[in-house]
């Protein structure tokens, strides 16, 4: 008599229901898993929208010309009035994606009322450095979201392009005090044409909805032991069948 081959032992009527607690255990807590992972996204969603949906005040009710950049202002939408510099004043700034787009941002000073500092503006997105667009003559009215300066900068070339939107830096470029953050335009009267720059989402730490996440990994943790103790079994009950069938063969 041959022995029984080890595919046939798995597929034994007695471990064949083993087998299928086994798949509707590890596929149970794969599905909770996921199900909290999403829950853990939908809050972290949820939180970057409140930080969006944060009522747009004026600047100086938030911020001050000679205060420090904080948190408490990071993203934040306000409305700012002043006198945009000469045209020749602004700059391009390269490595601005806008989609899938590669170009550049157009950055301006922009003279706040009231103040002795000038505002670095963002006014719009172009996929080319070209010819400096004329500044919006007059006394503007601008809704900006704030942000803060960039790091790693190069330096400004002949053609008014520069590396990144980096305040110190560009304080040596520009005859003017700068405030300590700069601004993303969304007035479109501003953008001359341009397509209005998106400003980053808001970040969101990843603790927001920590609970949730730590669910996710405990509900795959379960799965994982489900696996181990169905394999487990399984190979117990595989190998006490083939000593019996060998202790059968011996008798025989």
């Amino acid at each position: 008599m041959r022995p029984p081959s080890t595919l046939r032992l798995w597929l034994r009527p007695g471990l064949v229901g083993l087998h299928l607690l086994g798949v509707l255990a590890v596929a149970f807590c794969v599905v909770m898993g996921l199900w909290q992972l999403g829950v853990y996204d939908d809050r972290q969603a949820h939180e970057r929208a409140d930080r969006q949906a944060v009522p747009t005040v004026p600047i100086d009710t938030i911020w001050g010309e000679d205060e420090p950049f904080t948190s408490t202002v990071n993203h934040r939408p306000v409305t700012v009035d002043g006198v945009f510099a000469p045209t020749a004043d602004q700059m391009w700034v390269s490595g601005k994606e806008q989609g899938d787009a590669h170009g550049y941002w157009l950055l301006a000073p922009l003279v706040v009322d009231g103040s002795d500092q000038a505002l670095l503006i963002v006014r719009g997105w172009s996929p080319e450095a070209t010819t400096l667009p004329d500044v919006p003559a007059g006394t503007v009215s601008l809704r900006v979201v704030l942000e803060p300066g960039e790091s790693a900068s190069t330096a400004l070339d002949d053609n008014r392009v520069v590396g990144s939107v980096r305040v110190p830096a560009l304080m040596n470029e520009l005859p003017y005090d700068l405030w300590g953050g700069f601004g993303i335009s969304t007035t479109e009267t501003a953008a001359d044409g341009l397509t209005l720059a998106e400003p980053p989402a808001p970040g969101v730490s990843w603790t927001t909805g920590l609970r949730n996440l730590a669910y996710a990994v405990q509900w795959w943790a379960f799965g994982l032991f489900a696996l181990f103790m169905w394999w487990r079994m399984s190979a117990e009950s595989v190998q006490s069948a083939r000593a019996a069938r060998v202790a059968e063969r011996q008798v025989a």
